[in-house]
């Protein structure tokens, strides 16, 4: 999956961007400056906040404010951003409410915590660009972090900058022989020195040895590759519309990009073959159901050759079999004298009906204790009845037997 990484410009009205474009996340692919309209394609936007735009501060939360702050690594807290702004409003040189903060990520609840302030409007509207451009934004990370140590010399011979980061802080101060020398001397580990192509020459002869150089394309993968989210307090109520637009344009690069297309292939053939199997499934079935539809017709026409025109197989049978029966005087269930003979199997001696009404198919009878019986209502499910009450009623009726096909 490709990542398109993006540094914030300083000033956000050009419209233009430093960015790297990598397919794995460590190495660069390409990398320019250009405008918002031709940056490349990805599936995911980072965003890099420069170093020159971030201040760094380290408190200690009281307690039970990060714990209501923080919900799936999103902090969005209105009182936990009032109390930063009360830590640190003696050490900003803005007003705290035009700055933006984010804390550090897994920020500890009984420590000292790492708060990384930036210019409010400033980022707005750095974001602000990208997303008019239908660039999605799915992280926001600082180009350095006081998570590591780094000594590196950057910018340009005119203006020469040195970063330094460590557990302490984070320093970006003019590159001149003391700030390198006090730099060196807070680095109470051997640092290697690392500079840009363009600055290389004048950082080694100001620390008199050696630098390993470093891309600036570097770096921001590097700090895209960290763990941390500035998208806090305020930014985070469109941290969900983000990863849902990061979702949309991963599946458009999906849909268009060259090195996806066996898998879509793939995906296209599966779907073909699910299809087609479902078909012939389903034909399978419609045959098997035709022909039980064809062999309930000739049971019927050939049992009963009165029958020319087959409309409902089951039942014509029935009412077929019903003539039958009359006219060789047998009964059935639903007459009369069948009910009377089942009913007086089932039912005790002692009980007799004091009145009956009956119909085709159905004897109501009074008299009778309409509570529930098991062993009577046992004994006429056997024989192919069921019972029930209506008030002081008590209803005999055959069971309807399930139909051996369909007709069409």
């Amino acid at each position: 999956m490709s990542t398109l990484i993006v540094l914030l410009p300083l000033e956000p009205a050009t419209g233009m961007f430093d960015y790297v474009l990598t397919s794995d996340g460590r190495s660069a692919g390409s990398h320019d400056h250009a405008p918002v309209a031709l940056l490349p394609r990805s599936a995911e936007l980072v965003a890099v906040v420069p170093a020159q735009a971030l201040s760094w501060h380290q408190v200690t939360l009281p307690k039970g404010s990060l714990k209501q702050g923080t919900l799936g690594g999103a902090i969005d807290s209105p009182r936990l951003r009032a109390v930063l702004e009360g830590l640190l409003e003696d050490r900003l040189l803005e007003e705290p409410t035009e700055l933006h903060f984010a804390l550090q990520p897994d920020a500890p609840t009984d420590g000292p915590v790492w708060v990384a302030a930036c210019n409010r409007a400033w980022l707005r509207a750095a974001l602000a660009v990208l997303e008019a451009a239908k660039r999605p934004v799915a992280r926001i990370v600082p180009e350095c972090a006081p998570d590591s140590l780094r000594l590196q010399v950057l910018g340009t011979p005119e203006f020469p900058q040195l970063l330094s980061t460590s557990l302490h802080g984070v320093s970006l101060l003019p590159l001149n022989t003391a700030t390198l020398a006090m730099a060196q001397a807070m680095h109470t580990e051997a640092v290697d020195l690392v500079a840009e192509p363009a600055v290389a020459g004048l950082a080694e002869q100001l620390a008199q040895r050696p630098v390993t150089l470093q891309q600036a394309s570097e770096r921001w993968l590097d700090s895209a590759r960290g763990r941390w989210d500035l998208a806090q307090f305020d930014l985070s109520n469109s941290t969900r519309s983000r990863a849902w637009k990061g979702l949309a344009a991963q599946a458009t690069v999906w849909l268009q990009a060259p090195q996806w297309r066996a898998a879509r292939w793939g995906l296209a053939l599966l779907l073909l073959a699910q299809i087609v199997g479902l078909n012939a499934w389903a034909w399978k079935e419609s045959n098997s159901l035709q022909a039980k539809r064809v062999a309930l017709r000739t049971i019927l026409t050939q049992t009963f050759p009165g029958v020319k025109v087959v409309v409902d197989a089951p039942v014509q049978m029935a009412r077929e079999l019903a003539l039958l029966r009359q006219t060789a005087g047998a009964t059935s269930a639903r007459d009369l004298e069948a009910m009377l003979s089942v009913l007086g199997t089932a039912l005790p001696p002692q009980q007799a009906a004091t009145a009956l009404d009956f119909a085709p198919g159905e004897a109501r009878l009074k008299g009778l204790p309409t509570g529930s019986d098991t062993a009577t209502a046992e004994s006429l499910r056997a024989q192919g009845y069921g019972v029930r009450a209506e008030g002081n009623l008590f209803i005999l009726q055959p069971i309807p037997q399930p139909a051996t096909g369909a007709a069409p």
